[in-house]
């Protein structure tokens, strides 16, 4: 007896149903869902359009099967879990990264890593296959993750020139240390010139490149180097507002603050107001990353832009690419000089 509409489920539509709505043999079908190769555009088009018309799921798990890929790709941070939930950066990438991906109709996994045992565990279910590629994000100096992944051949792409590999490993990263220099050529034009520096971690390529900016810019000004006038932070907020306390007890007399990510910026603003300094005029402040926290604080933050939307296209394009065949690569993006009331 034929069950009816009313007391069943209907079945989904097939891969053979597709074929016999484009008028066109399994194989074709299998062909373009598989990349098109060896198949003419019309015949492409017709697959297409019988795929919208019957509503047709590709059964992911079927097709690795053949094609031995997982189809879809993590997003690997390799910090503690706090620092994904209070840094707004990670998630704005995140977002970026998820939409570039989706437009090639693969899921993304996020992935936690920020203990010694987190990336064991991670880095064994990376290499067993049960994704295509990486995109890996926060990458300390020391940290084995990007150096086992690429040893195993799993296409990689690190947000940021991950410290010691070079050329090994394909990344995209905003150009920090110009950005740097944009930010502190600023604050000399605004006439300041006991101006402090916030560092970020010195094992990981922005904290490195932000610092060699900030330097470069005063050597070439002839502002003498003091090295009271550097100090160094986590990119947490609470370790902007120690970094400031720091400053402020080794140069009482700073007069700008380049803080390397706006959300150390915040606890340096919030460090200054009890110590009863004016912002800007006793203490001009500049951030680096034109994250949401630049505009959450008063005065609001002038900073420098990262282009976080064409940084995730572009690691998401550099990984499919990879994963494709294609050799490593490196792109590196233009940074912006944003001026707002701070500085």
């Amino acid at each position: 007896m034929t069950m009816g509409n009313t007391g069943g489920r209907r079945k989904p539509p097939t891969i053979h149903d597709v074929a016999r709505e484009a008028g066109v043999s399994r194989g074709t079908v299998s062909r373009v869902l598989n990349g098109g190769h060896y198949v003419s555009p019309a015949a492409a088009e017709a697959v297409n359009a019988a795929i919208r018309r019957t509503g047709y799921v590709v059964n992911r798990h079927a097709r690795s099967l053949i094609t031995g890929r997982s189809d879809s790709v993590g997003f690997l941070l390799t910090e503690p879990q706090e620092r994904f939930f209070e840094d707004p950066n990670f998630n704005v990438l995140l977002r970026g990264c998820t939409q570039a991906l989706a437009a090639h109709d693969i899921p993304l996994l996020l992935m936690l890593a920020g203990t010694d045992d987190e990336r064991r565990r991670i880095t064994r279910y990376i290499t067993a296959g049960h994704v295509d590629g990486v995109l890996l994000v926060s990458s300390h100096s020391g940290d084995p993750v990007a150096e086992e992944l690429r040893a195993a051949g799993v296409p990689l792409v690190a947000c940021g020139k991950p410290i010691g590999l070079g050329s090994k490993v394909s990344y995209v990263a905003a150009d920090d240390r110009d950005g740097a220099r944009d930010m502190v050529r600023h604050l000399l034009g605004l006439g300041r010139r006991r101006i402090g520096v916030v560092t970020g971690p010195l094992d990981t390529p922005g904290g490195v490149e932000r610092l060699a900016g900030y330097r470069e810019v005063l050597a070439e000004a002839g502002v003498e180097e003091d090295e009271r006038l550097i100090v160094s932070g986590d990119y947490s907020r609470a370790s902007g507002e120690a970094a400031a306390e720091r400053l402020l007890a080794q140069a009482p007399d700073v007069d700008a603050v380049f803080v390397a990510s706006d959300l150390m910026a915040q606890g340096v603003l919030a460090a200054l107001q009890r110590a009863g300094r004016r912002v800007p005029e006793d203490v001009a402040v500049g951030g680096f990353d034109d994250s949401p926290a630049a505009v959450a604080v008063s005065p609001a933050l002038t900073t420098i832009r990262q282009p976080w939307d064409r940084i995730s296209a572009e690691m998401v394009r550099v990984l499919l690419a990879q994963i494709g065949g294609e050799d490593t690569a490196a792109v590196i993006l233009p940074t912006e000089l944003v001026k707002r009331a701070s500085a």
